[in-house]
């Protein structure tokens, strides 16, 4: 058997599949406890979970820095892991992680109206330079408000960029935590959003934003 060094969490599972026939609840204990192991060996690069919420199953990805993905219902599992073993580490494997379990709580409490603003450590390294701009320019609009493509764009320091800001919040890799929800077109329509139109339309209804 490889080294669980060069194994990802596809792979992994794969081979626990192998040794036919087990024990569903088994086979889960026995995934976990590996995956115990390789986080303890420091053989994980991305951590990842599903986490359930209002808008559907989310899909959360952490490294050692912090959060690093929020994947969407609307998203595809296997092109988000795709993407995080491509553009971060090959070593990506579903086991919980502290930037996980913050993150975590702190979208259960957003949900239930019990949080206004997130106190997580992310990780910036799938959005560089200006869509990095972008994107901290849009962590920054307060809960209940929004804020015009064209006023991002100026805040990120390229007012006539409003266009590229649009495709920066468009691959948004952590929505909801940077809130490109409450970006909105300056003739007042509802806008694109990556997780679909009716999804940015009930965020903004939670939060009551005008």
């Amino acid at each position: 058997m490889k080294n669980i060094n060069s194994l990802d969490s596809k792979s992994l599972e794969a081979r626990l599949r192998m040794s036919t026939p087990v024990d569903p609840a088994r086979l889960e204990r026995l995934r976990r406890s590996l995956a115990v192991r390789a986080g303890d060996a420091g053989l994980v690069d991305v951590a990842f979970e599903h986490h359930a919420s209002p808008l559907g199953p989310l899909l959360l990805g952490a490294t050692p820095q912090g959060l690093v993905r929020v994947g969407l219902p609307g998203e595809s599992e296997e092109v988000v892991l795709d993407e995080l073993a491509a553009r971060v580490s090959a070593r990506v494997l579903r086991v919980a992680l502290a930037p996980l379990d913050c993150a975590r709580r702190q979208l259960d409490e957003y949900f239930e109206g019990r949080r206004r603003a997130f106190e997580l450590e992310l990780d910036w390294q799938l959005a560089r330079g200006f869509r990095r701009d972008v994107l901290r320019a849009t962590a920054r609009i307060p809960y209940g408000r929004t804020a015009s493509y064209r006023e991002i764009a100026r805040r990120a320091g390229s007012p006539s960029a409003f266009r590229a800001a649009g495709n920066a919040l468009a691959t948004n890799p952590l929505p909801i935590v940077v809130p490109c929800h409450r970006v909105v077109p300056s003739s007042g329509e509802l806008g694109s959003y990556r997780g679909g139109a009716a999804a940015k339309a009930r965020l903004l209804a939670l939060e009551g934003a005008r």
